[in-house]
């Protein structure tokens, strides 16, 4: 370890904070539909689509009716791509005359773009034209980043009306954050990564001369574009197989650091919305808190794992940090940070490869995804998976003070606490079933291409990435197959609806209550108690259930490397 590597992950986390607030600002003029200054030029636009499609943004839905039309949405979206990737032969703008992608690729790939996952069994450059990438994959970045900021609008509805039916409207909210936050935004971005050397074209290819005097063929596309909302939208499908780690995605160490912060940008400002939303800042710079602080302890323990080094080559006469499956141009602590950044947030992307990290290391990324990505998250879903869980601390507090839970003015009550719980049940549940089968399974076993510990571990991090809505993998997992397309399809569609749902049931219900006056009996959710007891409570749920699982795997991986052992 080293103080430039110290350095560049606690600037890293001070830049997050301070982008907070003027982010939240903005996502708080969209929260309420107050006009912004895009809305001169931008504003015909929107109300033209409203006309075309017959709807009346004034028009609020209740719980129900604001799921219902989600889930429609994202259902004719997921359709839409599975028909692009499936006649992607015949389609235009595939130069290179790529072939069809077979049925249960596509599936799985329209699933895991609808589902804001991006989870790749594919290698981009060669399996897709620059049409799907496009119209099939990029379109679902933007589209799956609004439907998650949407509910988070929803959640936060909830917490501030008194007695009220509905939640807002749902067409509005996603018009909106599409329009005026994320179309903008990608615009400038995608400007800077061209000017910074990332490509930008509709070729597909360029013949180049190696410095070996061979002849190359290079992929290239419309790779900036897709960059951009991969990042801002914490979506992570790369454009190259090899994502964030290839020079053309990402080609410098300003770049790497641009990256990371857009990552946690959206997710950060909606801390301060939220705050803001229901009258209190002091509220999301709590919850913000609570996120850093866990983010510092796996940034740390990620970094000083990576930088120790692996013991058998140490036993080797090979010291020095791991470098394995790392790029030179960013080094251990910008990869390390870059992993604990990209599964803390619902991203993905990666610039290192983490079946290549230490057991320990490669464990932190694991957990992240094990939370619930609540540590900032993705955008919209990192929000309101973390406010599932503040109810339960809540709840815990008053159990434990003898007193009806109460959290923002709002009684926390039965119903809200099961379907809370009910939500946050579908993580472990799903993760830890789907591995198990896939542990006793032929067709899963022959997925892994390490065996014991460290095999097990790349079975229970594609889960975990699947229904975390990650997208990230341990790439020693061979995850193109039928079996595993299938299983991982079912994955990604339970840990995104399954969770919503409820979520709006939960933003239905607060809506629905008087506010209680705080009295100096009311627990206080804005000082250190809160804050420790949220990580407590975050900690706590998930170390209980996924402690056997990490004990199989990165655990025992980890005991067999200090002793010298290789399975």
């Amino acid at each position: 370890m080293t103080l430039p590597g110290w350095t560049l992950i606690l600037l890293f986390t001070a830049l997050v904070a301070g982008l907070a607030k003027p982010m939240g600002l903005w996502l708080f003029a969209l929260y309420e539909g107050r006009r912004t200054p895009l809305h001169r030029v931008l504003g015909p636009v929107e109300n033209g689509f409203y006309r075309l499609a017959g709807i009346d943004p004034n028009a609020e839905q209740g719980w129900r009716r604001y799921a219902l039309h989600m889930l429609a949405f994202n259902l004719v979206l997921l359709l839409f791509t599975y028909c692009v990737l499936r006649l992607q032969d015949v389609l235009p703008m595939n130069p290179r005359g790529l072939a069809a992608i077979g049925a249960d690729g596509a599936m799985n790939t329209a699933v895991s773009f609808t589902t804001n996952t991006n989870w790749q069994w594919y290698s981009g450059e060669v399996a897709m034209s620059n049409l799907s990438q496009m119209l099939g994959l990029t379109i679902h970045n933007f589209l799956s980043a609004a439907t998650g900021i949407a509910v988070a609008f929803a959640l936060f509805r909830g917490f501030a009306r008194r007695e009220a039916k509905t939640l807002g409207n749902f067409w509005a909210d996603c018009t909106r954050v599409t329009l005026y936050l994320l179309l903008p935004a990608c615009l400038a971005y995608a400007l800077f990564l061209i000017a910074s050397g990332v490509p930008q074209t509709l070729s597909s290819m360029v013949d180049t001369t190696s410095l070996e005097g061979l002849r190359q063929s290079i992929a290239l596309g419309p790779v900036a574009s897709q960059e951009a909302i991969k990042m801002l939208g914490t979506n992570g499908g790369g454009f190259f197989n090899a994502n964030s780690a290839h020079p053309f995605e990402n080609p410098t160490a300003l770049i790497n650091l641009v990256q990371m912060l857009s990552i946690f940008a959206l997710g950060a400002g909606l801390t301060w919305c939220f705050g803001r939303a229901v009258g209190d800042t002091r509220q999301g710079w709590a919850i913000l808190a609570a996120m850093l602080a866990l983010f510092l302890v796996g940034a740390g323990v990620t970094y000083w794992q990576e930088a120790a080094g692996n013991p058998v080559l140490h036993q080797l006469g090979l010291p020095g940090g791991n470098m394995e499956g790392k790029e030179l141009r960013f080094g251990i602590a910008a990869s390390a940070l870059f992993s604990v950044v990209t599964t803390a947030a619902s991203c993905g992307a990666v610039n290192a490869m983490h079946d290549s990290f230490t057991a320990l290391g490669g464990m932190v990324p694991l957990i992240n995804m094990q939370l619930g990505e609540v540590v900032v998250g993705g955008v919209g879903a990192g929000i309101y998976g973390f406010l599932l869980f503040a109810l339960l601390a809540v709840f815990v507090a008053g159990l434990m003070v003898g007193r009806t839970p109460e959290y923002l003015g709002k009684k926390i009550e039965a119903r809200e606490v099961k379907l809370a719980v009910l939500a946050i049940a579908v993580l472990p549940l799903c993760i830890l079933g789907l591995t198990a089968l896939s542990a006793v399974m032929p067709e899963g076993l022959a997925g892994p291409l390490n065996k014991g510990p460290h095999g097990f571990t790349e079975i229970l991090y594609a889960f975990a990435s699947g229904t975390g809505n990650n997208g990230s993998a341990f790439a020693g997992l061979s995850a193109g197959t039928p079996f595993y397309n299938g299983l991982l399809s079912a994955a990604m569609w339970i840990g995104r609806f399954f969770v919503i749902v409820p979520v709006l049931a939960v933003a239905g219900s607060l809506a629905a209550k008087k506010h209680t006056p705080e009295t100096a009996g009311s627990f206080p959710t804005t000082g250190p108690l809160w804050i420790g007891l949220l990580i407590a409570v975050i900690l706590i749920l998930g170390g209980l259930t996924f402690l056997p699982s990490l004990a199989l795997g990165p655990i025992a991986d980890h005991l067999a490397m200090i002793s010298g052992q290789l399975f």
